[in-house]
């Protein structure tokens, strides 16, 4: 086909798959001359790309499709990226008309490696480079660039930390939707004490209590945001911060934006299932270990259905400590 000129690109949810649509959006941008590339989304996901310079307009999913799709139709595409491939973006492809592209998701190989424990069926592929094969066919190139992410509003750490940790610190990502994707906080506990540097604890109000129980437990080394600050400004702390230790959620994702050294920590989730490791980034560390278990679940559980929770409780915590310490 021609070159378009106006590109929708589709991505519903959750955070980590849309944080990962970025490179597509700023490939295709910076890529294909003078086009205008738009993306649809959640209304919760927003602000992934509302700060986003490769972004020509952003548009937001509505309560009834049949609105969303007059929308489309109005903006007159020539061309629709889907990359989430479910029922309502088939439901538009048909409705409007549009040529499109879409994302191969493998559903089949997924869920036979997690219910038979068959890694050899994951892709080896980082979602990424998956996302990229859809737009493959108009030229589009691997700028090898790592994912993008703009904090909305200017803030200074001293807003937020103390002197004491507003210098060069740790950030150690606590938070996480599912039980089965969190470190237990006596093992968060004993990595925090090794560590030398100081440490700003992050995450929602669901981790509040925790992080006031690592507090206690380790001393003036830590400070927590947990609860304190928005998501912009949770953001902001992580890419001053000189390294992030984090598990399978959002903001460890998000980081990946600032090219900083991320050690990312894996429980009931695996990546190589997701294909969500970091993206580009340097001195990445992927921490996990090999269990016959092990994924239980592709986005996670509210308990260890084995009641051991040995894929969090037996990470050598030397692993993280060394990589914080040097």
């Amino acid at each position: 086909m021609k070159s378009p000129k106006k590109i929708l690109v589709i991505r519903f949810s959750s955070m980590g798959d849309i944080i990962y649509t970025t490179p597509i959006v700023r490939c295709l941008k910076l890529q294909i001359p003078d086009c205008e590339v738009h993306f649809l989304t959640k209304d919760q996901f927003k602000y992934i790309y509302q700060q986003n310079p490769y972004l020509t307009k952003l548009h937001l999913l509505k309560p009834k499709l049949a609105d969303t799709i007059r929308d489309i139709k109005a903006e007159q595409f020539d061309l629709i990226i889907d990359l989430h491939n479910n029922l309502r973006t088939s439901i538009i492809k048909i409705a409007t008309q549009i040529p499109s592209s879409t994302y191969k998701k493998d559903r089949l190989k997924k869920w036979l490696g997690l219910k038979l424990k068959w890694s050899s069926l994951f892709s080896k592929d980082h979602l990424v480079d998956r996302y990229l094969e859809t737009v493959k066919f108009l030229g589009i190139k691997n700028d090898n660039r790592p994912i993008d992410y703009y904090v909305a509003k200017e803030y200074t750490l001293e807003t937020f930390l103390p002197p004491s940790h507003s210098g060069k610190y740790i950030a150690f990502v606590i938070g996480a939707t599912h039980f089965t994707k969190r470190m237990p906080n006596e093992k968060i506990i004993e990595i925090c004490k090794g560590i030398n540097l100081p440490i700003v604890l992050l995450g929602g109000n669901d981790v509040k209590a925790n992080a006031e129980e690592i507090k206690q437990a380790v001393g003036a080394n830590v400070y927590s945001t947990c609860g304190e600050t928005n998501l912009d400004q949770s953001v902001f702390i992580v890419s001053k911060a000189c390294k992030v230790i984090g598990f399978d959620t959002g903001l460890t994702h998000i980081a990946e934006a600032f090219n900083m050294p991320i050690a990312s920590v894996w429980g009931g989730t695996t990546p190589d299932l997701l294909g969500v490791f970091p993206y580009k980034v340097k001195d990445s560390l992927v921490v996990g270990i090999e269990l016959p278990c092990r994924p239980c679940s592709k986005f996670g559980l509210e308990k260890c259905p084995l009641g051991h929770f040995k894929c969090m409780k037996n990470i050598p915590d030397e692993v993280i400590v060394n990589f914080s310490n040097t």
